[in-house]
């Protein structure tokens, strides 16, 4: 009797251990404070994710890659799945996508002392805008008369831009925009204000690579782990400690 508990106990264990250690392969581009190597759990993001894929029988290894790189890996199937991913009709075709696990506010962002009165997004007509290249804001510029987008690789230069005349506005990332001003632009912060216009929320999602077997599991497992982290609350405390860091911005 004893014999057949030791081997219960054994073939249990190696259960777990293969339950815990199903490998998955994502990407990720460079965002902070969403996903940096230099940042603690490599960015708010990607500490979710892992949290949410603990609760599941994937163990997730996580490569920050060029966002280019990233999403031609995930398409072709080298990897699994990109790791913050925002969803567009175009994407469907080769990825599916979760819920959504991490929102985000997109501000405007203009020098205080512009007595200009924006209260919509027409008042940008004839306006230098600083966006950040390739980055899908979900606005259609083109409908603004004369507006000039004004395109460069980082936020930071974007503010720069701002404080020096280049632009006229910068939009961004509330969180990406509070993380540089906290970073390298903290003694200026007075210096910019937020522009009353609300603009479209945009929100992250694993997107699994449909050239993947298993994809729709994986996809279903971080669904329901999700929704059991945002019911326990440990899902909210990784969101408060982040955004306790970088609050340089309201």
């Amino acid at each position: 009797m004893k014999q057949l508990l030791y081997v219960f106990a054994a073939l249990l264990l190696a259960s777990q251990v293969a339950h815990a250690e199903k490998p998955l392969t994502l990407l990720a581009n460079t965002a902070p404070p969403y996903a940096d190597r230099a940042l603690p759990e490599q960015g708010l993001a990607l500490e979710l994710v892992r949290h949410i894929y603990s609760r599941t029988e994937y163990a997730p290894e996580v490569t920050i890659e060029s966002w280019s790189r990233a999403m031609e890996g995930v398409r072709l199937g080298v990897y699994d799945a990109l790791a913050t991913a925002w969803r567009t009709p175009e994407r469907e075709a080769d990825f599916l996508f979760s819920e959504p696990y991490l929102g985000a506010d997109l501000v405007l962002l203009k020098k205080r002392g512009d007595a200009m009165p924006y209260r919509q997004l027409e008042d940008l007509a004839g306006k230098r805008l600083g966006v950040q290249v390739d980055y899908g804001y979900g606005i259609d510029f083109s409908a603004i008369d004369n507006l000039e987008l004004v395109a460069e690789n980082h936020m930071i230069q974007n503010l720069l831009n701002l404080l020096n005349g280049r632009v006229d506005l910068v939009i961004g990332d509330l969180r990406t925009t509070n993380y540089h001003l906290h970073q390298y632009l903290a003694d200026q912060v007075g210096q910019f204000q937020v522009v009353p216009i609300k603009l479209p929320g945009r929100a992250r999602h694993i997107a699994a690579s449909r050239a993947v077997d298993g994809h729709e599991a994986m996809v279903a497992a971080f669904n329901k782990a999700l929704a059991e982290a945002k019911k326990d609350g440990s899902y909210q405390a990784i969101l408060d400690k982040w955004d306790a860091r970088y609050k340089s911005l309201k």
